[in-house]
């Protein structure tokens, strides 16, 4: 087998272009799974069964269903419904609503690790319950749970090829349009390999930076 460089040369374009698109989708579906996570993990905590059971139902239903059943029911059913987005602003919220009802389970064991001490500390000053949460509880909790919460931003990158079956040309997809186009697959498939190699080891030391300056 002979490498083409001539072909990673024309493909290059293509990358920078489905790179673009794969960041988006990674810091915008990564936004709505850590807020939306949060909202489930409050809601979860309610002593109102009413709103506790709705809540668990969605993340169950959710999180035991695959990503690629999601993205297809977003992108094709919702329009028949008369709701009619973008491939890409879909597979955002495809992405980030599937991956939240993880991040919940996270932030669900961070509230949970703060020492009771801490509650009872915020009981006795007097503290608004909204205060405790925002001052005393969530600061705690997140601290704890930013190791788990990088984890599931490289798990997002690497299921942003699935976005691809919505048409969203992210890298993978442009990958295969380039090949299907000009006969070449290993150059492409080969760059983007090394490309989600990159993205996830530069992902890991910052997260691993950004939990050295928490914990410290």
């Amino acid at each position: 087998m002979k490498w083409d460089w001539d072909a990673v040369s024309g493909f290059m374009p293509h990358f920078w272009d489905g790179v673009l698109v794969t960041l988006q989708a990674l810091a915008l579906g990564s936004v709505i799974s850590f807020l939306l996570g949060l909202v489930w993990a409050l809601l979860m905590r309610t002593p109102t069964r009413w709103v506790r059971w709705p809540v668990g139902v969605i993340t169950e239903f959710v999180r035991n269903t695959p990503l690629l059943v999601q993205l297809f029911f977003l992108f094709y059913v919702l329009p028949e419904w008369g709701v009619t987005l973008s491939a890409l602003t879909t597979g955002v919220i495809g992405i980030g609503l599937h991956y939240s009802t993880y991040t919940m389970q996270v932030y669900r064991a961070g509230i949970e690790a703060v020492p009771a001490g801490q509650w009872e500390a915020a009981t006795a000053l007097n503290l608004p319950v909204a205060r405790t949460w925002r001052v005393v509880i969530l600061p705690q909790a997140i601290r704890r749970v930013v190791p788990a919460l990088g984890n599931y931003v490289i798990a997002m990158l690497k299921d942003t090829p699935m976005l691809m079956v919505i048409t969203v040309l992210e890298m993978l997809g442009q990958a295969r349009l380039y090949s299907q186009e000009h006969f070449q697959f290993t150059e492409p498939l080969t760059v983007i390999g090394v490309a989600f190699i990159v993205i996830s080891y530069l992902a890991s030391l910052l997260l691993r930076a950004l939990e050295r300056r928490l914990v410290h």
